[in-house]
């Protein structure tokens, strides 16, 4: 049975881990009979948006770890408690907490910083041959990552902008529909675009789908 941690960045796709990405993520690994941990830093998030409104609420916080647990049903775990040792891969669904929560690529772009929990486990999940999920703009911070040492092949969709961001950061980008995955064989990366380019959730359904299916072959 494989062992894949799942990391959320919050609950709600403008402050937090994208919620349909995060629930089609563990329901294929449920489906594939994966074992699965939830983690999550135990930090603010950068701030709460109004999802009704679409605009910042003032004078309100919230903890990324706290706030993921809704998605998870119960507790999680705290990513600095995580041991790459223990997992076979790592997931990271998207939603802008991926870009403010996990790292700050949405207000810094190509000079983002990655939080050092999230990092340092990423790199040792790397450095033990494990392989590393992402989609939506989570590849973001996987290119922040390893794109100055030795580069990595990622997708967030076909947007201009982000991709040269992530080129930026040393990683190579490749356009791929909502539907497909791009693999880094050598780096075991899998990513997909889901809500970056996706119309539909059943798209996005589809991309996760097979980016879990990717993840858990090279795991095997």
């Amino acid at each position: 049975m494989a062992k894949i941690a799942v990391i959320l960045s919050g609950c709600g796709v403008y402050d937090g881990a994208e919620i349909h990405e995060s629930v089609a993520t563990l329901a294929a690994l449920d489906r594939a009979g994966a074992q699965v941990t939830v983690a999550a830093p135990d930090i603010p998030q950068m701030h709460v948006v109004d999802h009704q409104r679409g605009e910042p609420a003032a004078d309100q916080t919230r903890n990324v770890r706290v706030e993921a647990a809704r998605i998870a049903r119960g507790p999680v775990a705290d990513v600095k408690d995580l041991r790459a040792a223990d997992f076979d891969a790592v997931i990271l669904p998207g939603g802008f907490g991926a870009a403010k929560n996990l790292c700050t690529f949405a207000v810094d772009g190509a000079d983002c910083s990655v939080n050092p929990d999230v990092a340092a486990f990423l790199r040792a999940m790397n450095a033990g041959g494990k392989v590393i999920g992402a989609m939506c703009i989570a590849p973001a911070l996987v290119a922040r990552i390893f794109g100055a040492d030795g580069g990595v092949d990622v997708t967030i969709g076909t947007d201009p902008d982000t991709a040269a961001a992530v080129e930026a950061m040393g990683a190579r980008h490749v356009d791929c529909p909502p539907t497909g995955v791009v693999v880094d064989a050598e780096r075991r990366v899998v990513s997909t675009p889901a809500y970056m380019n996706a119309g539909r959730i059943g798209e996005v359904f589809q991309g996760i789908e097979k980016l879990v299916a990717t993840v858990l072959d090279l795991a095997d």
